[in-house]
C-alpha cells in the first residue's frame, strides 16, 4: 500500500509499505478515506515539532471505514464509519493512573511517535474506534479531532460563566477554540490576530471584541476591555513568540492562562507577572477522551462542523498540499487528503 512519509525534516515520500493486519491489539483494520492536515504535521515536516522522531508516517485527524475486525470485538463491524483516537497510554503510570492519558509517561501518538494515517489502511485497537454522523461528510469530519482540542483546552481553562477570555490567535486552532469557548456563555470573548480578515470572521462566530495585534497593543486594550481588571483566561492558540508574554501581561489577578504550544525556542516569561497576580498557568496537550463528547455535540446540533475544509488533495499529492500550506494562501483555512482514486 502507498503511505506519506517523512524521511526527515523538509523531505518528504511517497513509499510503498506492507498492509496492516489485525492483531490481538490493533484488532480493527481501518480503510483510510480522508486525512486532516495540521499544524502540527507542517511542523513535522519542517523539523520543528519537538515530539516527532523519524522516518514517520504522519496523520492524527483521521477518518475511515472499518474493512475487517477480530473475532470479539463488538465496538464496530465491517461497513461502520470512524475516526479514530490518536493518543495511545500505557495506563500504568502516574498520569494514567489520574486519568490524564493524554500526557502518559509513555505517550505514544500517532502520526508522531508511532505511524500514522496518512496511508491507505491502519490497524487500531477498537476502542480507538468511534463512531462518525452519518449527516457528516469524511470531509468535514476530520474536524472532530481539531474540536477535541478546543475542549480539552477549555476544560483545562475551568472556563465559567462568569469569565472574560482572550483568545491570542484566531487561527484554525483559535477558531475552534472560540466554537467551544462560546457554549460556556462566558460575560466576554476577546479575539486576538494580527489579520483582520480572520478577525472579522471572529466577530462573525460570535466574538465579542477583537484585537488586531499589529495595530494595538493587546494587553493594554483587553483591559480597557473588561473594566480595566484583564480577562479572567487567556488562551494562547497562537504559539508565537512572545505570545506567552503576551498572555502573563493581560490576564488579571487570579487569572487562568492555558499553553498549547510546542515550541522549544527560547522565549522571555516574566516571572513576577505569573508571582504578583498568582496566575494558574496551565498546558493542555492533545485531549483526553474527549471524541464522544465532540461527536455528542455534533449530533445535538451545539456545533457545526460543516464547511471548515477550504482545499482537498489525493494523499500521493500531499507535496503540492504542504507547498501550498507555506504558501500561505490567504484563502486557506482547513486542507484534507482524500483516499479515493
Amino acid at each position: 500500500m502507498k503511505a506519506v512519509q517523512i524521511k526527515k525534516p523538509g523531505d518528504l515520500q511517497i513509499i510503498d509499505m506492507d498492509k496492516p493486519v489485525i492483531s490481538g491489539e490493533n484488532n480493527v483494520l481501518v480503510k483510510m478515506t480522508s486525512a486532516g492536515i495540521c499544524g502540527s504535521d507542517v511542523g513535522i515536516y519542517h523539523g520543528t515539532n519537538a515530539a516527532a522522531t523519524y522516518p514517520r508516517v504522519i496523520g492524527h485527524e483521521i477518518v475511515g471505514v472499518v474493512e475487517e475486525i477480530a473475532k470479539g470485538v463488538t465496538n464496530v463491524k465491517p461497513g461502520d464509519r470512524v475516526i479514530i483516537d490518536q493518543v495511545t497510554a500505557c495506563g500504568k503510570c502516574y498520569a494514567c493512573r489520574k486519568g490524564r492519558p493524554n500526557v502518559c509517561g509513555n505517550l505514544k501518538v500517532r502520526g508522531v511517535h508511532i505511524d500514522g494515517g496518512y496511508r491507505e489502511y491502519l490497524n487500531v485497537n477498537e476502542m480507538d474506534c468511534y463512531h462518525l454522523p452519518d449527516f457528516l461528510p469524511d470531509r468535514d469530519a476530520i474536524m472532530i479531532e481539531p474540536t477535541t482540542i478546543a475542549v480539552q483546552c477549555c476544560s483545562r481553562a475551568a472556563l465559567e460563566q462568569e469569565d472574560e477570555v482572550l483568545i491570542i490567535g484566531a487561527g484554525a486552532l483559535g477558531s475552534s477554540v472560540l466554537r467551544i469557548a462560546k457554549l460556556y456563555h462566558p460575560k466576554k470573548i476577546i479575539m486576538s490576530d494580527i489579520d483582520d480578515q480572520k478577525l472579522k470572521e471572529s466577530l462573525d462566530a460570535g466574538a465579542d471584541e477583537v484585537i488586531n495585534s499589529l495595530k494595538e497593543n493587546v494587553p493594554e486594550r483587553a483591559h480597557e476591555m473588561t473594566g480595566g481588571y484583564g480577562p479572567t483566561v487567556t488562551i494562547d492558540a497562537a504559539c508565537v513568540k512572545g505570545s506567552l508574554l503576551t498572555a502573563l501581561e493581560a490576564t488579571g489577578n487570579a487569572g487562568r492562562v492555558i499553553t498549547m504550544g510546542f515550541s522549544v525556542a527560547p522565549d522571555e516569561v516574566n516571572q513576577f507577572l505569573i508571582t504578583s497576580k498568582e496566575l494558574d498557568v496551565r498546558g493542555s496537550r492533545l485531549q483526553n477522551r474527549k471524541f464522544q463528547q465532540v461527536i455528542d455535540l455534533v449530533n445535538e446540533g451545539k456545533i457545526d462542523l460543516k464547511g471548515s475544509v477550504s482545499h482537498s488533495f489525493h494523499f500521493t499529492d500531499a507535496q503540492k498540499a504542504f507547498d501550498f500550506v507555506d504558501s500561505k494562501d490567504p484563502s486557506i483555512r482547513k486542507i484534507t487528503l482524500t483516499f479515493e482514486k
